[in-house]
């Protein structure tokens, strides 16, 4: 009952996947300062301080730690005030012979702020996957549906046909973007490094006795260790927060993009065009029992708002970093960095899930189409009546009014759109009445939609989604079951 007596954000406890509510958690967290503390020891004793072999074994052999030692953090974090002396002393109980030299010459953000760059690494990485996964969902839906027309809408007013595929691929290319986004934050990532208490490194140089080339080659060994490609050339007591902004605006511009393709599925659902995936036992309404509410699309429209106003507090927090360092960024960024990537994370897999079962009703598709058509089709009717060798003018006319009839049909008594039948019966079109079937299929209003589906994912998705990396996720990824 206790877990049920403590606050927990439905964020981990109800909706992120395993693997990104792990990353941020406490035992990945103080993993990776143990390990940390162990890549700062081994350049150390590499470049000559007085770090022992033994020490370096005792902390490789506990990296993780134990609930004892979770316990032991626990209370000399009471007694000290401090979580990363609490967790200094905690390692030097387990690791004895590096107890004295644990943390040799850096600050606090040595550990904590590397750390951080680390899981924005790793979060990246798993959203890169993810993201892919869903282009390569979508893309076989637009393919399966590239040529299945459809009633477009500007202004959700009805207006050219298209079809369902091609409006899906719209949603792809925004994707597509979110995806460089993603690939380029993390590319572009680098290392806090070794720097000291302001960033000048005046502590390691003390401990290298003076020697510069030293303490720059520490910075990079340390660096290499960790598995970055370079570290911030300079730094204060933390890396710029202006990184934290550089990595939150992407998943904020994804917020954005999954906010679109929500709604988007959301007013089909309203139209019965097309509907997310629905159990048999679901419920939709505790009232209203036939209703089938796009909750999981809802979902999606609800984190993404939250996912994309997290930006605006990382902005925030590095506009007010006075000088070197201030520590009103500390408790803010513990919310705001795992809630941004652990709600990007659910936003994504929602949207694969629905992705997974979208459900298309051509019938109600056509019917839609048939109701709207007829005045689309107008002008194809008065340019066949004029290669018939009839007049412009006088055809503009006729169809003019019948329109307005069948307009007064349908606006006015609720019937269904009678201008074809109209046009049938009017004598004025007898020399075409032949082509009207022709001057009325749905397919030839589409225009090139097919044809762009299959260039856009010939050379833009399979593009995108050829290297190895985005590949293995893609064929090694199951279907999402989504939690309630």
């Amino acid at each position: 009952m206790e877990a049920f007596d403590t606050y927990q954000t439905p964020l981990s406890s109800r909706y992120a996947s395993k693997e990104m509510a792990h990353l941020f958690s406490p035992a990945n967290r103080f993993y990776t300062w143990r390990t940390l503390w162990l890549n700062l020891a081994i350049a150390e004793r590499e470049l000559g301080l007085p770090v022992s072999e033994e020490a370096i074994d005792q902390m490789k052999a506990n990296l993780k730690l134990t609930p004892e030692q979770f316990e032991v953090a626990a209370q000399e974090e009471k007694k000290r005030r401090h979580d990363v002396m609490a967790h200094v002393h905690t390692f030097g109980t387990v690791a004895p012979a590096a107890a004295g030299i644990i943390h040799l010459g850096a600050t606090s953000c040595y550990v904590t702020d590397n750390a951080d760059l680390i899981f924005l690494r790793e979060g990246l990485t798993f959203l890169i996957r993810s993201i892919s996964v869903l282009i390569s969902r979508l893309s076989a839906f637009a393919d399966a549906n590239r040529a299945l027309p459809t009633l477009g809408f500007t202004h959700f007013q009805p207006a050219q046909l298209t079809t369902v595929g091609k409006r899906a691929t719209l949603w792809i290319q925004e994707l597509l973007w979110d995806l460089r986004n993603l690939q380029r934050a993390r590319d572009d990532l680098g290392f806090r490094g070794v720097k000291g208490t302001t960033g000048t490194q005046a502590s390691f140089l003390a401990l290298f006795d003076g020697d510069h080339a030293k303490v720059d080659e520490l910075d990079r060994r340390v660096t290499e260790l960790s598995g970055f490609k370079y570290a911030y050339p300079v730094t204060s007591q933390t890396y710029s927060r202006k990184v934290d902004i550089d990595v939150l605006a992407p998943l904020a511009s994804l917020g954005a993009t999954a906010h679109k393709i929500a709604t988007d599925i959301r007013l089909l659902a309203n139209l019965k065009e097309m509907e997310e995936p629905f159990e048999s036992t679901q419920i939709g309404s505790s009232a209203m029992a036939y209703k089938r509410n796009p909750m999981r699309c809802e979902r999606v429209c609800s984190l993404s708002r939250h996912l994309m106003v997290l930006h605006q507090n990382a902005l925030m927090t590095s506009a007010v970093q006075w000088f070197e360092r201030t520590l009103d960024d500390s408790a803010n960024r513990r919310i705001t960095l795992p809630e941004a990537f652990l709600t990007a994370d659910i936003v994504l897999s929602t949207l694969q899930n629905v992705s997974e079962g979208l459900v298309v009703y051509p019938k109600v598709i056509a019917r839609r189409i048939a109701q709207e058509l007829p005045f689309m089709a107008t002008e194809n009717v008065i340019m066949a009546i004029v290669k018939a060798g009839g007049d412009r003018q006088e055809a503009h006319e006729h169809i003019r009014v019948l329109s307005h009839e069948a307009a007064h049909q349908v606006k006015h008594l609720g019937l269904e759109n009678d201008l074809i039948e109209r046009i049938r019966a009017d004598p004025y079109f007898d020399p075409i009445k032949g082509q009207l079937n022709a001057l009325l299929d749905p397919a030839s209003f589409v225009g090139r939609a097919p044809e762009q589906v299959d260039a856009f994912i010939r050379d833009w998705v399979t593009p995108a989604l050829a290297p190895e990396e985005l590949q293995r996720a893609i064929n090694g990824s199951q279907r999402v079951e989504l939690s309630v």
